[in-house]
């Protein structure tokens, strides 16, 4: 078995090579597409069944070796064959170069990989099993990662064959469509001037704006598939719940409160948090008694022949505290209540992502919001 991979390993690696060496690349590129553009059409004129079945066995070799390529080919096919039919051709042969290139990887570095990293592997592989089909088809999808290297990836995990395959061909079908309709039109341009017409820009423009729509579509996506198993209200008690009165819940329950949300904001012990009480506040007026001591039994280098001062802890401390309760009524429950925020005094659980239960002093109470800003701090 080894001897096979090895032989197999060679072979794939004598085969890259070889288009590297040969410069085999100079044959994908648009400017050779629009020499060769009469040769093409006449060949697909005299050949209707062997002219896309060469295409095809070709794209499904440049995808199984993971050659570059694969968009001229693409854009070629829309051109050479028209939309429905190219589509078809590029669908099959993309997936089918995918799975080989899988099957390769799986075969040559599945069991090496899992000899030397299995117990990390052990968990890739559960994750895999709960999750490999999403996670691929979002890839497919939006081609965050090259190609090649999903299919590398998906390899050495225990993703099942069939289950990469129709994933592979359901997930990159969209932007098959976009590449072969762009396509049809490229065909057609061979100088600046040919650029500038609807058709050719309108392509241009979906190709660039498909990614972002993709990227949309599996957000929505996976936020449905988080809040599936929670049934949603059919109406709202709140446009939003903030848990915690610190300096983020106060400051996120001000701006909803600004553009006329309506907010309620949990504190389970001091309005301003940690900032207000033991933080910030506290340490940056500790901080500002020291610095004038310092500054006192520095004069000398201020000028000043001779300065000296008395004082206690606990007068420093007392002075701390005044300074917390000057500050104190800018981050109170009163103030906010003026602002429009309603301000309860409880703990807070979330029960779903649309319900909250306060227990407080007199009870408990479930509230239903839109969404929730969860600001409990460090603890």
């Amino acid at each position: 078995m080894k001897g096979l991979r090895l032989l197999v390993l060679i072979g794939i690696a004598g085969v890259v090579l070889a288009y590297f060496a040969l410069d085999l690349g100079r044959y994908f590129t648009l400017e050779m597409f629009h020499a060769q553009w009469a040769t093409l059409s006449a060949f697909l004129g005299a050949h209707p069944v062997l002219a896309p079945a060469i295409y095809f066995s070709v794209y499904v070799a440049m995808a199984a070796f993971s050659l570059p390529g694969a968009t001229l080919l693409t854009l070629a096919g829309g051109a050479m064959f028209g939309v429905g039919y190219a589509v078809v051709l590029v669908s099959f042969a993309s997936s089918l170069g995918a799975l080989l290139a899988f099957l390769s990887a799986r075969f040559i570095l599945r069991d090496a990989v899992a000899a030397r990293f299995g117990e990390r592997l052990r968990a890739v592989d559960e994750g895999v099993a709960r999750d490999g089909a999403f996670y691929l088809f979002t890839l497919r999808l939006i081609p965050a990662f090259p190609f090649f290297l999903v299919n590398l990836a998906a390899g050495l995990s225990t993703l099942p064959a069939r289950t990469f395959y129709w994933i592979s061909q359901l997930g990159m079908l969209p932007a098959t469509v976009v590449y072969v309709s762009a396509g049809t039109e490229i065909a057609g341009v061979d100088s600046l001037s040919g650029l500038i017409s609807f058709k050719v820009l309108a392509s241009l423009a979906l190709l660039g704006i498909f990614p972002l729509l993709a990227k949309k579509a599996i957000e929505v996506a996976s936020s449905r598939r988080v809040y599936a198993g929670w049934p949603r209200p059919v109406h709202f008690d709140r446009n939003l719940i903030v848990i915690g009165a610190g300096s983020a819940g106060l400051v996120a329950a001000y701006i909803a409160a600004a553009v006329r949300a309506r907010v309620t904001l949990v504190e389970k012990h001091r309005m301003g948090g940690d900032c207000l009480n033991t933080g910030c506040v506290p340490s940056k007026a500790l901080l500002r008694s020291a610095k004038l001591l310092s500054q006192i039994r520095r004069a000398r280098d201020y000028g000043i022949a001779h300065a000296s001062a008395e004082f206690s802890l606990a007068d420093v401390m007392d002075r701390v505290q005044r300074v917390i309760r000057t500050v104190a009524p800018h981050d109170s429950a009163e103030r906010y209540r003026e602002l429009g925020v309603e301000c309860l005094q409880g703990e807070a659980r979330m029960t779903s992502p649309y319900k909250v239960e306060v227990k407080g002093a007199d009870g408990s109470q479930v509230l239903t919001t839109r969404a929730i800003v969860v600001a409990t701090g460090a603890r």
